[in-house]
């Protein structure tokens, strides 16, 4: 796992994902270093379909690594609008940069980051210990 502090710009579940404003009501949402480091080389993303409902806390995708397969849990509730296409040719991308790879762009709520549960950047690196 890496020594620094993962980005300040998102907001943390201790499940090892993140989730991104990146405009009102739009969120990005990813896996952190740490889920990076465990998983191994990654092969394969399951990524939803467009349109798919998240519910906070539960499993929406699959990673497959050489090493396991592991759920994503959704670290927001919302519909998945946009998933990042280029994970399917290149899934590899989540171990190079697990927090520039983003998996899924979700429509939900504007203060969906507001949302008890998530850690900032120190409080997740923190739980992490």
């Amino acid at each position: 796992m890496t020594e620094t502090l993962p980005p300040d710009d998102r907001r943390y579940v201790p499940t090892h994902q993140w989730a991104r404003q990146v405009a009102p009501g739009r969120v990005e949402v990813g896996i952190t270093a740490f889920a990076q480091d465990a998983l191994g080389d990654v092969v394969f993303a399951d990524l939803p379909k467009v349109g798919a409902v998240l519910v906070a806390g539960e499993p929406f995708m699959v990673i497959e690594s050489v090493k396991t397969a592991s759920d994503v849990h959704a670290p927001v509730a919302g519909t998945v609008v946009e998933v990042n296409e280029a994970l399917r040719d290149n899934p590899e991308s989540l171990n190079t940069d697990p927090y520039g790879a983003w998996l899924v762009r979700v429509e939900a709520a504007p203060d969906a980051l507001a949302t008890t549960g998530l850690l900032d950047s120190a409080a997740y690196a923190a739980a992490m210990g």
